[in-house]
């Protein structure tokens, strides 16, 4: 990959000597209609404590010009790789001046370059976290240099360009943008968003200002944006964050901008936050779409303070920034007044705490805080440990100090740093003020070691079914093969529900609130009651933990989990059940048998989607191979079923549409989704609208049921980068070696494609029904791999080395040369290793569980 990798110890020395006070950049983007490369001109104005030698950041096709102090140094001696030696800054005061051309990528990352096939027009954004704020200007590339931007654009005539200051208007007759200084920001969260955008404008008003608003999107997509739900989410935002921050909104105006191609969901530059344009929802969508979209809204705008106002010194917090964004917003829409979403955390719970509980299995596992020695680590901890783990540890932990006491202590920490930065040990502090409580022993357990516990009850009664006794026991599994640490039981706040049986419904009768510490807690509350149908212990989800039933409860909600009365409770069972199938606890059979039994009483269409997404990943993975395609054809007749009972034109409706599709696989199956494509075939109150048919369309190429003429024909009447990308999808589908040769050379032998084509490709290329057509491209995988990662930038290596894979290859085979890979290229990254240890791992899980779901059929 390009570029110098910046590690830690560099950036801190860096840090010492230099303070920067301001950038002013210029940037001719005049000719980004036709691509290639931009002029960009960057004037930097720094003190440093001592006359040294230091360095500063850019990636770039070739640098023009470098003046320090007056004097002009010649680029061919200074610039290499990604950086411009400065080999004599002087004591105090220093003035950098940088000229060079950049290019556009198509990678998502630096300045992207998009061309909209509807309106054959170039839309730019800027992607600068972690280290791409170089591609586009000459920069101290670390969070911890914090400095004005004054930017300065030239664009073409009718174009919109946008920034983290407020929009100005260009001089009458020209395409000059000149943007007033930021406040004092890093580099990874400035922004640029050029381009003839669409736009519409309202503002939020409260403690007594208005705070502009805006919301862009391309003209194609303009019909589809729900404006006004979005400003509704926002002002809810705004609101309830000013009220719990205690800190006024930091900047001037709030933009949020849906761009394409956008590799992440969302990114938080100040007061210009970018979106992935796919929330702008072209078909109908279930609500469990517009609560995610909802949540990824508040996430940035938490970001606003802490992240942006309040920055991490280095990126060993990053876990900090995303895990308190990721709390801060479900809570939010968990408890702002009018909250659609009052349910918030069951989501929570169904879905990020699994991606939690499945990075943290791995043999990567690492500490919620990182140890993250150079920008190679930090790109590949962008995990669920960093965002979900974290987030369900601050849950934990405000459970600990109590809500009242875990916000008056941020907004101390606010008060206390605004505009600067900070580590772990800052909040901490603040928190210890505020609750009393000692923090130091809590974080080690909790933030310095990796891994998870399991707590199970044991419970006694008597023969009258009085409980004689009641313990939490708390366990803590070995540590992944190759993970680093110990296993660390720890201090956890939970609550333990007690359920009844009443009608056919399980209903919550009491619930008790206790600390527990060490492998054993006995709860002396509970002796002396009559024991309840079902005992759950981290009711209402409190702490990170996996969870165990007990012989009762588990029988009790084998027949009845879709009986609770409440969203919460349900979503924790069945996210216990998934663990355990994961962990061979669970035979697949034996799962699909549970979710069949209650999935059908399920009201949260959150929940559902989850359900189908394991049911399908524990077919496909997990169920014995004599075995699959008889669990595959039972659960696609009950999707069917389920599609035909389901409410016309409900949520439950369409999800149960695409579940079918995704599994469709008899001739009259087919012959059903041909029909609902052709207009021939219906389902009452089920609109067969863009995306659907999409859904359909790559289920049919990928059974061979639909060539390149029925793709072309799709993609003529969606002619739109979607539908581009839908198409490239099932083209790679198809079940022939030629169109897996052809996706294969999309992909790994050349370098053109745009990420978000990459990725559909990548998609369709892996299909579940084709593992025999694949396996020849295991040996193809690892002779490449080495080469891809050197030749690509980050975000399209990781595309490659992790969804091309062979994890549909279940075996000893793979494992072997995988193992084979990783003990003869001891020279490739850290990161690389990481992933392909990760996927490793998933094989290996897939053999154990495997073997319990044979071992299960007696």
């Amino acid at each position: 990959m390009p570029g110098t990798n910046l590690t830690r110890d560099e950036a801190q020395e860096r840090a010492r000597l230099l303070t920067v006070d301001s950038y002013e950049i210029e940037l001719d983007l005049s000719g980004a209609q036709e691509g290639g490369t931009f002029r960009s001109v960057t004037r930097v104005r720094f003190s440093a404590a001592e006359a040294a030698g230091t360095f500063i950041d850019l990636v770039a096709p070739s640098v023009l010009t470098v003046e320090l102090n007056g004097e002009r140094l010649d680029p061919a001696e200074v610039f290499a790789d990604s950086r411009i030696a400065l080999p004599s800054v002087v004591k105090g005061a220093n003035e950098l001046t940088v000229t060079a051309d950049c290019a556009y990528t198509n990678t998502g990352e630096g300045l992207h370059r998009f061309v909209d096939p509807v309106d054959e027009q170039a839309y730019l954004y800027t992607q600068f976290e972690v280290p791409d704020a170089r591609r586009v200007f000459a920069s101290f590339e670390q969070p911890d240099l914090k400095a004005t931007f004054r930017f300065t654009v030239t664009a073409p005539a009718g174009w919109t360009v946008v920034s983290n200051s407020p929009t100005p208007a260009p001089a009458e007759g020209s395409n000059v943008w000149e943007f007033a200084p930021t406040p004092r920001i890093s580099t990874y969260i400035t922004a640029l968003v050029a381009g003839p955008y669409h736009s519409v404008h309202s503002t939020w008003e409260g403690n007594g200002r208005s705070v502009p608003l805006g919301i862009y999107c391309r003209p194609s997509l303009a019909e589809h944006l729900d404006a006004d739900a979005i400003f509704d989410v926002t002002r809810q935002g705004f609101d309830w964050f000013e009220e719990k921050f205690d800190h006024p909104y930091p900047f001037e105006k709030y933009d949020q901008l849906f761009v394409p191609e956008f590799n992440a969901g969302a990114m938080e530059n100040a007061g210009a936050v970018t979106i992935r344009d796919q929330y702008v929802f072209r078909s109908k969508v279930t609500d469990a779409a517009y609560e995610t979209r909802a949540e990824t809204i508040l996430h940035e705008l938490a970001h606003m303070w802490f992240g942006d106002l309040v920055t991490m010194e280095w990126w060993n917090d990053l876990w900090l920034n995303e895990s308190f964004a990721t709390y801060t917003s479900i809570a939010c829409q968990a408890h702002a007044p009018g909250s659609r979403w009052p349910h918030a955390w069951t989501s929570f719970a169904n879905q990020m705490k699994t991606w939690a509980y499945r990075q943290d299995q791995l043999p990567s596992t690492h500490p919620i805080m990182a140890d993250i020695n150079d920008l190679d680590d930090v790109l590949v901890n962008f995990d669920g440990i960093t965002y979900a783990k974290g987030a369900s540890v601050l849950k934990q932990l405000v459970a600990y100090v109590g809500q009242d006491e875990f916000f008056r202590g941020v907004q101390a920490y606010f008060k206390r740093h605004a505009w600067g930065n900070t580590r772990l040990t800052d909040l901490l502090t603040a928190l210890e003020e505020t609750s009393g409580r000692d923090l130091k022993a809590w974080s080690k357990a909790w933030l310095e070691t990796a891994g998870i516990n399991v707590l199970r009850p044991e419970i006694t009664t008597g023969p009258d079914g009085v409980i004689t006794g009641f313990a939490v026991l708390q366990e803590a599994p070995a540590l992944p093969s190759g993970a680093r640490g110990e296993p660390t039981l720890r201090p956890h706040r939970v609550a333990v529900g007690l359920y009844g049986l009443k009608d056919g419904r399980l209903v919550r009768e009491d619930r008790i609130e206790l600390d527990i510490d060490g492998a054993r807690t006995e709860v002396p509350e509970l002796t002396g009651r009559a024991r309840p149908a079902v005992v759950l212990l981290n009711d209402d989800d409190l702490s990170y933990a996996k969870v165990r039933l007990d012989a009762e409860s588990l029988d009790t909600v084998t027949r009845h989990l879709g009986d609770f009365t409440e969203s919460l409770p349900r979503a924790l069972c069945w996210a216990s059940a998934w663990d355990m199938t994961r962990d061979g606890e669970l035979a697949t059979r034996d799962y699909l048998a549970l979710v069949l039994s209650g999935i059908g009483k399920e009201s949260d269409i959150g929940v559902v989607q989850s359900l189908h997404r394991q049911v399908k990943l524990a077919l496909d993975l997990y169920a014995a191979p004599e075995w699959r395609e008889q669990g595959l054809a039972t659960w696609t007749d009950a999707a069917l079923e389920q599609l035909r009972a389901a409410a016309p034109g409900s949520d439950h409706q369409l999800a149960w549409a695409r579940a079918f599709a995704a599994t469709a696989r008899t001739p009259e199956q087919l012959d059903l989704l041909a029909g609902l494509l052709e207009g021939t075939a219906t389902v009452e109150g089920l609109t067969v609208d863009t995306e659907l048919r999409w859904a359909l369309l790559v289920r049919l190429a990928a059974t061979g049921r639909a060539d390149e003429k029925a793709i072309a024909a799709e993609l003529a009447r969606d002619a739109t980068s979607a539908g581009e990308r839908h198409a490239a999808t099932a083209r790679a589908a198809r079940p022939t070696a030629e169109a897996k040769a052809e996706a294969w050379a999309q992909v790994v032998e050349s370098d053109s494609l745009p990420n978000a084509v990459q990725e559909a490709v990548i998609g369709g290329f892996v299909q579940t029904d084709q593992r025999d057509l694949l396996a020849p491209y295991t040996a193809r995988y690892f002779a490449v791999l080495k080469d891809v990662w050197a030749a690509r930038s980050h975000e399209m290596a990781q595309q490659i080395a992790v969804g091309l894979y062979p994890s549909l290859q279940v075996s000893q085979e793979t494992l072997d040369a995988t193992d084979a890979w990783l003990r003869d290229t001891s020279d490739v990254s850290a990161g690389l290793r990481r992933l392909v240890t990760e996927s490793r791992a998933g094989v290996e899980r897939a053999l154990r569980a495997r073997a319990a779901d044979a071992a299960a059929a007696g």
